[in-house]
């Protein structure tokens, strides 16, 4: 059963861990997921971003799916289904698919557009026990065909949009979705320091997680990250294990072409990617 992120990233919060969001591309991405979540007793939080989902037939495909794998790899930790980076269409039509959780974007609108699709989203998520993430001050990198350069949020609008009573907050503070160039700058925690003041207990949401040194992973935790995003890196570690079994010719060896032989090496590789930012993230056995 899909639940919403709030008590996992209320507990999270208070307790000073993160539970991560990983990214699912597929079936072999969900279950290698999930099935780590519950060999280390964590909570996860499964994102889909609105490409994945239409990747993968739609949103209620994505959903019936994980719903269906969770019943059938007997999964007992918490689970929430979240939609990343959605526009306003998007999250309303996660919410019908039967998703646990939506992320509404609106950082790219001006700052009163921003708060007041926030606000209606606020009321059709709590009037359904959904959890709802919203955004303030792009994030870098590219999301989706956007690209930005890693920008500060202002803490004053934070607060505007964590006063609306989203569950959390995604804020930039420098951080850059996919690799970090070589001349990044590192994460602004005077600019995180200043949010966490003005928002209190209000979860924040780190995106861009693949690449930013664990120091800065556990000050962020510090001040009030409680959820960190990770995508880039399954995805890096998935096609290196892939690339190596073909290159050592194990596709060509007896039945090695089959794709259940062939994908397993990029599972495993992912299971080993989850498990080691669980540990960093410091969710293992909080389930």
């Amino acid at each position: 059963m899909l639940v919403s992120a709030k008590e996992m990233l209320t507990k999270a919060k208070a307790g000073k861990y993160a539970v991560g969001q990983f990214n699912i591309n597929n079936l072999e991405w969900t279950k290698a997921i999930l099935l780590t979540a519950q060999e280390q007793n964590s909570p996860v939080i499964l994102g889909v971003s609105e490409g994945a989902g239409k990747y993968m037939c739609g949103f209620k495909t994505v959903a019936d799916m994980v719903k269906a794998m969770i019943d059938d790899l007997g999964i007992t930790v918490p689970v929430a289904l979240h939609l990343d980076h959605g526009s306003y269409e998007g999250a309303k039509k996660c919410i019908e698919a039967g998703f646990s959780s939506v992320m509404f974007d609106g950082s790219h609108y001006p700052i009163e557009e921003n708060i007041e699709k926030t606000k209606e989203l606020v009321a059709t998520c709590d009037s359904l026990g959904l959890s709802l993430e919203a955004e303030v001050g792009s994030i870098g990198g590219e999301e989706d065909g956007v690209v930005g350069a890693g920008e500060c949020a202002d803490p004053e609008e934070c607060k505007m949009i964590a006063d609306l009573g989203i569950t959390m907050l995604a804020a930039g503070i420098g951080n850059i979705h996919g690799k970090y160039p070589a001349n990044w700058a590192g994460l602004s925690f005077d600019t995180l320091d200043a949010i966490q003041q003005l928002t209190g207990d209000m979860p924040l949401v780190l995106h861009g997680g693949t690449g930013i040194p664990a120091d800065m992973i556990s000050k962020a935790i510090s001040l009030g990250v409680s959820k960190i995003n990770v995508n880039t890196e399954c995805q890096l570690s998935f096609a290196e294990a892939t690339r190596k079994y073909i290159e050592e010719g194990k596709d060509l060896q007896g039945k090695g072409f089959d794709p259940r032989k062939l994908l397993a090496p990029g599972v495993e590789a992912i299971k080993a990617t989850v498990k080691e930012k669980m540990e960093l993230f410091g969710s293992v056995g909080k389930a």
